[in-house]
């Protein structure tokens, strides 16, 4: 059976102790998971430059844009 090509792509991620715990906080006072948060701070910060498609699915919206 031929494997089905992923939208999303898996890679190793260093970080330091400190920034894992701060990130670990943000994303649960977020109630999202870690990679989720990730997720959400890369495409802020690619739309923030001018770098992120159009047409490229939104982030996981934030609980105040969920309200």
């Amino acid at each position: 059976m031929a494997k089905k090509e992923s939208s999303t792509k898996s890679f190793v991620l260093r970080i330091d102790a400190d920034t894992m715990e701060a990130l670990e906080k943000w994303a649960a006072d977020e109630f999202r998971s870690t990679n989720g948060q990730l997720q959400w701070i890369i495409a802020e910060a690619l739309k923030k430059n001018g770098r992120l498609k159009k047409n490229k699915s939104n982030p996981p919206k934030t609980n105040e844009e969920n309200a």
